[in-house]
């Protein structure tokens, strides 16, 4: 049998240690990217830089918009993302609900019962449903609330300063700061690091325990092969035994197992033992046994099989 515990383990431990690589190499990349104080130190790196590469810049400021949403039930004014403040200009944020760090506000949770028809009810109840209401959830990013970015800067025709998702590169939208990811993103790493060691070590511990159950196994059974013959061999006589059980060379070819029980070598075995599914003994010698003779596992029933 496969041993799929220890595989499952081993793959788990080298998905986690694939996952530590990627946490700490964007750790790295967090430390080495622009730190912007003001948006125009930014319009002046841009007017620099951005002409030979790309610029991937972090800028901390507050959410803002001149078009904020009100909440229907919260009454909360916020985006989803829309810009971002830090006194000195605004900065457009463009996909920010596909970065990493993102997260919306719940401004409110309202549960509200559904007025429900006849026909709708009917079909409901053959259905087996039983609709009680519709819980309705607004998720908002308020105005005013802090955010690090950390993205792509760049600057189109008109002098609008907009932080998108790099080709390659880290991509953040979070209220925490650009310290905190990067002290968060090194912590994930170690943990990934340490947890896939342990898998490791683990799921290697399980095969080596299934190889070494392997192995006895196989060495029982030939033991328990040797005795049946030299017990068959015993049974028949010197007169009776096959000439054909020689070889030309003068040694023992190999024979077929006879139907003998391993544990009298006397009676044919007609046990099958439940789990494990193996027929070695006779009736009377599996009474006495709690575990099976060839692979030790422990016997849950025995049952008797009668043979033609």
């Amino acid at each position: 049998m496969i041993p799929w515990g220890g595989l499952t383990c081993c793959l788990s431990a080298t998905a986690l240690y694939l996952l530590g690589k990627s946490s700490g190499r964007d750790a790295e990349l967090l430390k080495t990217v622009t730190r912007v104080n003001q948006l125009k130190e930014l319009a002046q790196l841009l007017d620099l830089e951005s002409k030979v590469l790309p610029l991937i810049v972090t800028i901390s400021g507050r959410v803002g918009s001149e078009t904020p949403i009100s909440c229907e039930h919260s009454g909360l004014r916020g985006v989803i993302v829309e810009e971002t403040d830090d006194g000195t200009g605004r900065a457009y944020v463009v996909g920010a609900r596909g970065a990493a760090g993102f997260a919306l506000t719940v401004g409110s949770e309202v549960f509200e019962e559904s007025g429900r028809s006849i026909v709708r009810g009917t079909l409901d109840y053959l259905q087996g449903l039983k609709l009680l209401g519709v819980k309705r959830i607004e998720r908002v990013l308020p105005t005013g609330s802090s955010l690090t970015v950390v993205g792509e800067a760049v600057k189109d025709d008109i002098g609008t300063i907009r932080i998108q998702k790099p080709h390659k590169g880290p991509f953040y939208v979070s209220p925490k700061s650009i310290d905190q990811l990067i002290s968060n993103l090194g912590k994930w790493a170690r943990w990934y690091k340490y947890t896939s060691f342990g898998l490791t070590i683990f799921g290697v511990f399980l095969i080596t325990k299934h190889a070494i159950h392997y192995v006895q196994e196989r060495r029982r059974r030939r033991e328990l092969q040797r005795r049946v013959l030299a017990a068959a061999a015993k049974r028949s006589g010197p007169d009776n035994e096959d000439p054909t059980w020689k070889a030309e060379n003068g040694s023992e070819a190999k024979r077929d197992m006879p139907d003998l029980c391993v544990i009298c070598l006397e009676q044919e075995y007609n046990a099958v033992f439940i789990q494990c599914g193996h027929m070695c003994c006779c009736t009377t010698c599996s009474s006495h046994l709690t575990n099976c003779p060839l692979c030790r596992r422990r016997i849950e029933q025995v049952v008797k099989v009668f043979r033609h």
